[in-house]
């Protein structure tokens, strides 16, 4: 039993020091990937989120689905989702959780998060103040459970913002800024010719779910009328069939203030949404409604635009557009430009415009590292960027991927005893670049060095390797109803010739052309290198199409037949890795009409989107290619990329190998104590979190099976059931050998084995 007697002074409540290396303030995804960045990177981490869950807008909490560059797979940016710690995170919920459920995702997350031994967690924690060594330096953060009713002070070396509107660094004096920049501050000619104070506003969502009998509904007093309802021009976009991340446009606040405003905000949106629901149950406007109930209404919104601070360097419009090139890039983004009305629901424009680059664009290491505060770095959608390029880099993946590089990069600095600036000495950043990319964050352009890994120094050797000659036919035909390209890798030299069996229903013709991108990295198809039309008659046939006096560079090219609605064209069952069809298609949810056209003297570019479709649809062209394209060596599994990047990049085993089997031999023994293996996780397919249900729950083209072991017979590892991009094998005892063989499973019958890069330390 505890007693007590009155007390005069008034009591504080328990009080807890916490002495750490890394301090996160945040658990979005920004701030969760931070955090097992960098315990895993060695770094003891205290990872603070104010909710009784992580995730943020990804969370059970708001239920936004994350997406990052691969933006619903409706831009032209191939094999381009995030990897890393986020990539492991989106692929264990592809497999555990393919239907979408917000409540698994949330246990996902905090699986991730409660197996890293260096991070303590502090759920239902806010950081309510910062206390400083001197003016540029944080000591500590004072924050509050309200479950335990403990007040926590955790003090540590560097401190990681992530917390969406920016607390820590707000109350540690760093510059930001709220709004929008002129035109001509950083010559964005997207941007208004004023500076505004127009902003991003949130989004509360709700769903509903079908019963076996008709359910009544009230709506509650606060609530907007259907009337009212009717009457704000958006809700002509409201069907009664959709539910959740679809309401994403039920967007208020960006008249208002974002932060301390965010109650009355809520309470704006509450009368929308149930009035919204009152609308689509009672107006009699919409169809087979009866049974629809009201399963769940969000009580936080989810936020989009505060606060944006200011780092080493500012990311801008042309940076994104023009996909500048820097030396310290450590992250990347992909979705488009794209910016809302202010007034959102109640404005008569579109709810949004999206402007999308031709490819992925870097960002640099500064635009995560304070300005102000020398020990103080910034995650998620508060990085240093203008209000147009933060249109781009502030969903929830892209600021996952920057989140794990502000990880990596703090426990190098703690392992250094440096600060975040003193980091950006070329050497270190080389360093972290490297780091990044061993485990798997795929930095455009950049290569894993050689010279750290025993690979690199064997003889390689494959019991096969694919002569890539197009693919067998399934018997199975695609009507050509819009333009298709089959992608392919080609090497430098001339063109191919491509056959193909086609079925016209009547007499007509059939145009093929060779494309390729400006850029060679790019996935846009914007050069024709040759146009070829062949008459066809009614009926199957076999056409061939001769492109062998085109000179190619080392890049992707597309082989596009254009819309034709009286052909159809044969199709194949076959998947192979750096390969996919691609069609000239609109995309409503990111606004993909088929080509982007742009506002005049705006900075922006137009072009075709040429875009996948998701499994089971897609199904490549039973194209031939002659001669056959050799791309797929087993000397690529040390070439550095662990990704298609202007080749695939990937070895491929040759699908009538019965036994894909890998040598690496070396002059002389060697010893090792770790082999990681980076296998091919299909990165153009968007992995959405929730709502949206995925048709598999892994991807097809990964090696589920695998053997390693020595020439002596001895297995080092036998896998299986793997699904995971990356698979590290720590040896309990490190091995000396001189061989080493690898032998894999095909995927399936239509799926070869392959394998982008093999690191062997």
């Amino acid at each position: 039993m505890i007693k007590q007697n009155f007390n005069e002074a008034a009591r504080e409540n328990k009080k807890q020091q916490l002495n750490t290396q890394f301090v996160v303030a945040g658990g979005g995804l920004a701030g969760t990937c931070a955090a097992i960045s960098a315990a895993r990177g060695g770094s003891k981490v205290v990872l603070i989120q104010d909710r009784p869950v992580l995730g943020g807008n990804a969370s059970s909490e708001v239920r936004l689905w994350a997406l990052g560059a691969t933006s619903h797979m409706g831009n032209n940016n191939r094999w381009s989702r995030e990897g890393g710690v986020i990539d492991e995170i989106m692929l264990d919920n592809l497999k555990l959780n393919r239907h979408g459920n917000p409540l698994i995702f949330d246990t996902i997350l905090l699986d991730k998060v409660i197996a890293e031994k260096n991070i303590t967690l502090l759920l239902n924690t806010s950081v309510v103040d910062v206390n400083k060594q001197h003016s540029t330096k944080i000591a500590s953060v004072e924050a509050f459970c309200s479950q335990n009713s403990t007040h926590y002070i955790i003090s540590a070396p560097l401190f990681c913002d992530a917390t969406g509107d920016g607390l820590v660094a707000f109350n540690a004096g760093a510059g930001f800024r709220i709004g929008a920049e002129s035109k001509a501050e950083f010559g964005e000619l997207l941007a208004s010719d004023e500076e505004n104070m127009e902003l991003l506003g949130h989004t509360l969502f709700f769903y509903s779910k079908k019963m076996d009998q008709p359910i009544s509904y009230k709506a509650p007093d606060f609530a907007y009328s259907y009337e009212q309802i009717e009457a704000i021009p958006r809700c002509k976009d409201i069907a009664g069939s959709d539910s959740g991340c679809k309401f994403w446009w039920i967007e208020f606040g960006g008249i208002r203030d974002t932060i301390y405003e965010t109650e009355d905000i809520k309470w704006e949106l509450w009368k929308l949404v149930y009035g919204i629901w009152d609308y689509i149950k009672n107006s009699g406007r919409f169809d087979d409604v009866e049974n629809l109930t009201l399963e769940w209404v969000g009580t936080i919104p989810g936020k989009r635009e505060s606060r944006r601070f200011e780092g080493e360097y500012m990311i801008k419009q042309q940076d994104i557009i023009e996909q500048t090139q820097f030396n310290d890039a450590v992250s990347f983004g992909g979705w488009a430009i794209d910016i809302h009305p202010a007034e959102g629901i109640y404005s008569e424009r579109p709810p949004c415009s999206q402007y999308h680059s031709k490819g992925v664009y870097q960002i640099p290491y500064r635009c995560f590292v304070s300005r102000d505060i020398e020990n103080l770095y910034y995650a998620g959608r508060i990085i240093s960027a203008t209000h147009m390029a933060f249109g781009s880099t502030r969903v929830m993946i892209t600021c996952a991927h920057g989140g794990q590089a502000v990880g990596a990069a703090a426990a190098m600095c703690n392992k250094l005893n440096i600060t975040p600036k003193e980091l950006l000495q070329p050497e270190h950043i080389a360093q972290l670049q490297q780091n990044l990319n061993l485990n798997g964050q795929s930095i455009p352009g950049i290569r894993l060095d050689k010279h750290n890994n025993l690979a690199a120094q064997a003889s390689i050797t494959a019991s096969s390797e694919l002569a890539f000659n197009g693919f067998q036919p399934s018997g199975r035909r695609m009507q050509l109803d819009s333009s298709c390209a089959q992608l392919v890798a080609f090497a430098k030299g001339q063109g191919p010739t491509i056959s193909i069996t086609v079925f016209a229903h009547k007499e007509t013709e059939l145009t093929c052309q060779l494309r390729t991108s400006i850029k060679h990295e790019n996935y846009t198809p914007d050069v024709i290198n040759k146009t070829i039309s062949l008459s066809v008659t009614a009926g199957e046939s076999t056409l061939e199409f001769d492109f062998s006096n085109c000179s190619l560079e080392m890049q992707y090219g597309f082989i596009c037949f254009l819309q034709n609605s009286d052909m159809e064209l044969a199709t194949t069952e076959q998947l192979i890795t750096g390969t996919m069809v691609v069609f000239n298609k609109v995309h409503k949810a990111v606004s993909n009409k088929g080509k982007q056209t742009v506002p005049e003297n705006s900075g922006l570019e137009e072009f075709e989107f040429w875009t996948p479709a998701r499994r089971p649809n897609g199904q490549n062209l039973a194209i031939g290619i002659s001669p056959a394209i050799h791309n797929h060596q087993a000397t690529q599994i040390i070439n550095g990329f662990v990704r298609p990047w202007l080749q695939t990049n990937a070895w491929v085993a040759d699908l009538a190998d019965p036994s894909p089997t890998l040598r690496l031999a070396w002059p002389e023994k060697v010893t090792m104590r770790q082999i990681v293996l980076y296998f091919d996780s299909d990165f153009d397919h968007a992995l959405e979190t929730v709502l949206m249900e995925h048709n598999e729950d892994q991807v097809p083209y990964c090696v589920q099976t695998y053997t390693i072991k020595t020439d002596s017979g001895e297995v080092i590892a036998h896998v299986t059931g793997n699904y995971q991009s990356i698979n590290k094998i720590d040896l309990v005892e490190p091995i000396t050998t001189q061989h080493l063989i690898l032998e894999f499973a095909h995927p399936s019958k239509n799926v070869p084995a392959a394998l982008f890069e093999i690191q062997i330390k």
